[in-house]
């Protein structure tokens, strides 16, 4: 019998879920509505943070907190090559510009302490660093930076219910904002859905207000045109709300977070148990003392090369095994290209072009059996023992 196909990742919905957002769709506000305060409120206490404020989007989410650091036409912004392209079209969307720097060859992550000490972060207005995979940036050779008025936005998109020194990322100890994803293969959803936490009251309302078309309500009393329906637009925003029926489905998944992180950590110890050692593969760097992987990706590493890791991803996807690349560098892109980055910046990032050479993603989500990651496992390994020819691919 055909064993089912693995996804790379997918959600966890129950009944429980199901039943949440009918009753948010029974409500008379299915936008804009109080739901959407409760999963702030609630977001924000479980990720230790004074405020959080929630987004359509992801990329939603990283937009507004360009805006609100007052990023704009000649500033420009230090992130990693290697994310999702909204890691630094954020950068793009207000007018700045994006600077590269290279990665740690150890996690994959922004390498913040060499950024620094090269001069690479020299002039920049704000620092975009990415939690890839889930494992947390290190952000304090940033603090330097950040005294010195740099804002720094982590983009956590893959970090939710991850941990760094004992305490949530997204605390506001180490960043000015952090930008957490809600799409559907992250720990938990919205379906669609962003969401941003501070320790700044400031930088809150300036979400918040970019999130709903620069509108801030404004009456008086004493005068009859400025009455409680009277509004004002002082500032350009967007209309990046969230629903209701979303923040629903965000409360009910809110919940049940901590077990699918401590749940996606195990399945990642037993990969490591069944591929250690394994010629040729590079498993992902664990997290240090005091934090907490996210897990949202688990990245292994074909030290062969493009070819092997080609072959990979055509020869395990024909066994059922989904995978897919976490990420094409961003330089490489046709719009990065045309604003003059491609080639000339990626031989400024060996690290970088090395990883995307090497990476691919194998299945990480909590549903995941015990049988499921053997399976993984089983696979990887044969598959590493043929021949590497160009009959492979």
């Amino acid at each position: 019998m055909t064993e089912p196909f693995l996804p790379y990742g997918r959600q966890e919905i129950d009944d429980h879920d199901v039943a949440a957002v009918v009753e948010a769709l029974r409500d008379p506000f299915i936008t804009q509505g109080p739901r959407v305060d409760a999963f702030e409120r609630a977001f924000a206490d479980a990720h230790g943070a004074p405020h959080a404020v929630a987004f359509a989007n992801g990329t939603a989410a990283l937009h507004a907190a360009a805006a609100a650091a007052g990023l704009g036409p000649g500033d420009e912004v230090l992130t990693t090559p290697l994310s999702f392209v909204a890691s630094s079209n954020c950068a793009l969307f207000v007018g700045a510009r994006p600077r590269f720097a290279d990665v740690d060859p150890h996690t994959a992550n922004l390498d913040t302490a060499r950024a620094v000490a090269d001069g690479h972060a020299d002039g920049v207005k704000a620092v975009v660093a990415v939690s890839l995979a889930g494992l947390p940036v290190d952000l304090e050779p940033l603090q330097g930076l950040r005294d010195r008025g740099v804002a720094i936005i982590e983009d956590a998109a893959h970090a939710v219910g991850a941990r760094r020194a004992n305490e949530p990322v997204g605390a506001g100890g180490l960043a000015d904002m952090t930008c957490f994803s809600l799409h559907p293969v992250k720990s938990m959803t919205t379906g669609e859905g962003g969401i941003v936490s501070t320790a700044s009251a400031e930088l809150a309302d300036a979400l918040r207000t970019f999130r709903t078309h620069g509108i801030v309500r404004r009456s008086e009393p004493d005068d009859p045109l400025l009455g409680p329906w009277h509004y004002d637009i002082d500032t350009l925003g967007f209309n990046y709300r969230i629903t209701d029926f979303q923040c629903a489905l965000g409360l009910s998944q809110l919940e049940r977070l901590p077990q699918w992180v401590a749940a996606r950590n195990r399945i990642a110890a037993r990969y490591h148990e069944l591929l250690g050692g394994t010629a040729g593969l590079q498993l992902p760097a664990e997290p240090r003392a005091g934090e907490v992987h996210g897990r949202h990706l688990f990245v292994v590493r074909f030290t062969e090369g493009a070819r092997r890791r080609r072959a990979m991803f055509d020869a395990l996807r024909e066994v059922g095994v989904g995978t897919q690349l976490h990420y094409i560098p961003i330089p490489r892109h046709g719009l990065y290209r045309s604003l003059g980055y491609g080639d000339a910046t990626m031989a400024e990032l060996p690290e970088a072009q090395a990883y995307y050479e090497q990476a691919l993603s194998l299945p990480m989500f909590p549903g995941l059996t015990d049988g499921d990651v053997e399976r993984v496992a089983r696979e990887v390994r044969r598959l590493l023992q043929a021949p590497l020819t160009q009959a492979i691919w």
